[in-house]
């Protein structure tokens, strides 16, 4: 990792925001008061129809929560991004968004002309106001992740929100292995049960990443992760220059 940072910022409650972020930078994330959600989708830049696929993101890795050592997949079998440090433990990648009538009932409806930075903004109206800004739209939504919340299932599988699972400081660092349009917003969490709209910021640093070992805990995490290296090797060779981080060429993704 490197000394300098590139780019910091704090995301407020309530709020959204894009970037695109380039293969080999990382993005580190800390909750500062504690109890935050963040939510997070992926695309491909260059074909906005290639997202984060959460289906696969966890069946190829035989998981239901992501950690240190996860990768993230696209829908193409390639791998956004993969999670190389994490003081928690467990995300949530199966709950999806909040929305306007959701907020509403549990918390109140809000909005910014009324409230100002207090308003109850939702995840899925956040996100769309970032899909916008790229010509995307509802068509484009996919299944999001949800960082810094836990959900527990039940034997009959019900599941359930865990409260106080971040506290403040708790981080995650995200490494791309691929250019990647990144969207995110500060929206609480579906299935929080607060009684009060939980306004939690998020604190973020963009910096570049250290080159991926041979040994890197996410590429040896499992042989299919093995395999989305190799699929993104695959898929970089058309760069003028293009050498693979980790020396894996070639290969198929079964998807």
């Amino acid at each position: 990792m490197s000394e300098q940072a590139n780019y910091t910022t704090t995301i407020p409650a309530a709020s959204h925001w894009s970037l695109r972020v380039r293969r080999g930078m990382e993005l580190r994330i800390k909750d500062i008061e504690g109890g935050a959600n963040l939510g997070m989708l992926f695309y491909n830049p260059e074909d906005l129809l290639e997202r984060y696929n959460a289906p696969d993101t966890l069946k190829c890795q035989h998981t239901f929560k992501l950690t240190k050592g996860n990768c993230l997949y696209s829908d193409m079998g390639r791998i956004f991004c993969s999670i190389t440090e994490d003081s928690l433990g467990w995300h949530d990648t199966v709950c999806g968004n909040s929305t306007k009538s959701s907020i509403a009932k549990r918390f109140g409806d809000k909005n910014y002309q009324q409230a100002g930075n207090q308003w109850h903004q939702n995840g899925y109206t956040a996100f769309l106001v970032e899909l916008a800004k790229y010509g995307l739209g509802k068509k484009d939504m996919a299944a999001n992740l949800n960082l810094f919340s836990k959900v527990s299932v039940d034997d009959l599988g019900n599941l359930s929100y865990v409260a106080d699972h971040s506290q403040a400081g708790d981080e995650i660092v995200l490494r791309f292995e691929m250019d990647t349009l990144v969207l995110l917003h500060t929206c609480p969490h579906p299935l929080h049960p607060a009684g009060k709209y939980p306004a939690k910021p998020v604190a973020i640093t963009l910096q570049q990443a250290e080159a991926v070992a041979d040994d890197d805990i996410c590429l040896t995490h499992c042989a299919e992760n093995g395999r989305g290296f190799k699929n993104n090797a695959l898929y970089l060779a058309g760069d003028a220059g293009f050498t693979s981080a980790t020396g894996h060429h070639g290969g198929c993704h079964d998807h």
